[in-house]
């Protein structure tokens, strides 16, 4: 029989303390009755002889101390799972805010999870599409992989997550695919934004989605991850689908940490973050990958907002060290009108070589990844120097590199958040830019990869017959080739220190 309290001592912001319990367990859920009959839920966080501090979901706003009824319920948060959950809405504690009936559950798990044994876990070998070039070409999404989107204020990441949700599938298996969407903080017209998107596109059919809205209580807000990643367990593990998990947007996710650990006036770590942050977060991104012996998987994609666009700042520097990779927006490309205005040089994905190759993509994809980083890079570079220098220091070469550079964010980034690229549409359009840049360049791709793929009415190299192009036999090594333009460039930029040293010389005689 459950024991009811009347001992409420103390209520500070979303934390109450209610003396005189007994056989109360941490994470115990708690049933909270006020003086006018409405009812609210909290957890337990802290236990202290006699003495538990309880985090009201719905907030402590006009609980009097007095009239306050409390019961411990026995058992954990927990959420009621079911297939049905696929094609609806909740809140961030899972009730349907849809308009559609009750979910009847097959069970009931405790979203708080359990770590996957580290020996159980399969590694992380298979192609994820999202459709998205910039991705799937140059920072492979792997399934079972945890590969968060670094963003910045104003940038469109509810767009690229939209983006992704809609259009990310498995290749090469008949598996089911389900996509589960969980936004934290976020404002009405975002929420409404992506509700209607998932709709419109008939994503909604695969998709669960938990919407915590910024005027909801902080304490929910810590609950609506665990919900999304129990709600994925289940359709994995239970239901045997590929799951895609989108978080959005962590930094919000910290801020209610953050909150609720000033307010149990704990010791604070950087920043005013609490000093297990790390742990916490961890808590949560690991709860993605494969188990050995199951078909299904949970693969997540955490979006966060850098404060000031720090990314040494605590959330991404610790998300950056418990996941694999990280995909960066830059202003400077969303400035540009390029959409999605991914930065693909600070960019990783630190398994995109297990989801690649002839048997996943295609034999050229590891090549042709490689060539293009290097090209851009260069492009980057030479596009710099002509700033300094100006373009006619430039040799051919840096020539090529600055006009392929142009063209990179021009055909392959700017495609729109609309566009579904399929991987070979992908890798063809990294060839016909590729084709941009003089053969004797591009040394990070095998010769019978680029006899192939590279089509000869497109190679800039030179304008010779195809057949004496293929005759062609290269007399100068890749080392001499890189001395030459190392000299080339100091030449003219030891001419235009002498111009101005003349120049100076004049201006004093």
């Amino acid at each position: 029989m459950l024991k009811e309290y009347r001992s409420v001592t103390e209520v500070v912001g979303p934390l109450m303390v209610v003396e005189g319990v007994e056989g109360v367990e941490y994470e115990e859920l708690v049933d909270i009755e006020l003086q006018t009959g409405e009812r609210r839920r909290g957890r337990v966080i802290e236990i202290n002889k006699d003495k538990a501090m309880v985090q009201i979901f719905e907030g402590s706003s006009g609980i009097n101390l007095a009239g306050t009824k409390v019961r411990f319920l026995g058992h954990p948060l927990e959420l009621g799972v079911s297939p049905d959950m696929i094609g609806r809405v909740f809140d961030g504690l899972g009730v349907p805010i849809d308009g559609g009936p009750k979910i009847i559950a097959d069970e009931k798990i405790d979203i708080n999870g359990t770590a996957i044994n580290p020996v159980s876990r399969d590694y992380p070998s298979e192609f994820i599409q999202t459709g998205i070039s910039t991705i799937d070409g140059l920072n492979t999404l792997v399934r079972g992989q945890k590969l968060p989107i670094f963003s910045g204020a104003g940038l469109p990441h509810n767009n690229v997550a939209a983006q992704i949700a809609r259009q990310a599938k498995v290749l090469g298996t008949d598996d089911k695919f389900a996509v589960v969407f969980t936004a934290m903080g976020i404002t009405f017209e975002e929420a409404q934004f992506f509700i209607d998107s998932f709709k419109e596109t008939g994503a909604i059919d695969r998709a669960v989605l938990f919407m915590n809205l910024a005027d909801d209580p902080a304490i929910e807000r810590l609950a609506t991850p665990k919900m999304a990643l129990t709600c994925a367990e289940y359709l994995a593990f239970e239901q045997d689908m590929h799951v895609l998990v989108i978080m959005t947007d962590m930094t919000n996710y910290a801020e209610a940490l953050r909150e609720v650990s000033a307010a149990r006036k704990e010791v604070p770590g950087r920043r005013g973050y609490p000093g297990y942050l790390y742990t916490d977060l961890a808590g949560i991104y690991e709860r993605a990958g494969r188990i050995k012996g199951r078909k299904g998987s949970i693969t997540q994609i955490p979006i966060l907002t850098m404060p000031e666009d720090d990314i040494t700042h605590p959330i991404p520097d610790l998300t950056g060290y418990i996941t694999e990779g990280q995909i960066i927006l830059s202003k400077e490309l969303y400035k540009q009108g390029i959409q999605p205005p991914i930065n693909v040089i600070p960019s990783l994905s630190r398994l995109k070589d297990k989801g690649i190759g002839a048997d996943k993509t295609r034999e050229d994809h590891a090549d042709t990844m490689n060539q293009i980083y290097a090209a851009y890079t260069s492009g980057k570079e030479a596009k710099e120097l002509s700033v300094i220098l100006g373009e006619s220091a430039l040799s051919e070469a840096d020539k090529a590199f600055a006009k392929f550079a142009d063209a990179f964010e021009r055909d392959y980034v700017d495609q729109g958040y609309e566009t579904n690229r399929d991987i070979e549409e992908t890798l063809d359009t990294g060839w016909k830019l590729l084709s941009i840049i003089p053969k004797t360049e591009l040394k990070r791709i095998d010769d019978k990869l680029i006899a192939k793929y590279l089509s000869e009415e497109t190679v800039t190299e030179t304008k010779k017959a195809p057949h004496e192009v293929l005759s062609k036999k290269v007399d100068k090594t890749i080392d001499q080739i890189d001395k030459e333009r190392q000299d080339s460039s100091l030449a003219a930029a030891k001419a235009v220190l002498e111009t101005m040293h003349t120049d100076t010389q004049k201006g004093r005689d």
